[in-house]
């Protein structure tokens, strides 16, 4: 990583009204496509976890797939895909997770981690924190240990760490 200082801020792009009207997303292939800013993002994003014996890394479907993978990569640990129901091929364990108007739940293979595994969970952003929850509810069904959250982005204005009481969280960027 370059001592010079990369601002992340201008490599996410606000879209406005995506997915849906009223919604600002926050659109970070112009970061992934930024050879230093990515490895910045991996090396800041992992740097925190290193040394902590974590074996499994876990990314949310499916922004948290493409950062999960070179932490993973990182730490020397593996990684485990947290998909969306009925994208898995095997037995699979459930947790739901509240939406605006109904719920909406994510998948892992039952057998993707051993009892008492070391597990780091990855995804892009942190907004209020339902599915980083049900995902660390379903990490811990699962048998693993959670040793910690790590987000690219974080909207401080939801609140989604109130949902993660117990949890280590480290947020590169927040909003």
């Amino acid at each position: 990583m370059s001592s010079r200082v990369i601002d992340f801020k201008s490599l996410i792009h606000d879209v406005p009204d995506f997915p849906k009207k009223g919604i600002i997303f926050k659109d970070i292939t112009p970061l992934l496509g930024n050879a230093q800013a990515f490895a910045a993002v991996i090396d800041l994003m992992t740097a925190p976890f290193l040394g902590k014996g974590i074996s499994i890394v876990a990314g949310v479907e499916s922004r948290g797939f493409l950062l999960a993978t070179p932490i993973a990569y990182r730490l020397k640990a593996g990684v485990v895909p947290i998909r969306k129901k009925g994208k898995l091929p095997r037995k699979t364990r459930c947790a739901f997770y509240d939406l605006e108007y109904g719920q909406d739940s994510i998948e892992a293979h039952a057998d993707a981690i051993a009892p008492g595994t070391k597990v780091l969970l990855v995804d892009d952003v942190l907004a209020t924190g339902g599915t980083a929850k049900a995902a660390c509810e379903l990490l811990t069904a699962l048998g693993g240990s959670i040793q910690g959250l790590s987000f690219l982005i974080e909207l401080n204005f939801l609140n989604g760490r109130t949902k993660l009481p117990r949890q280590i969280i480290h947020s590169l960027v927040t909003y």
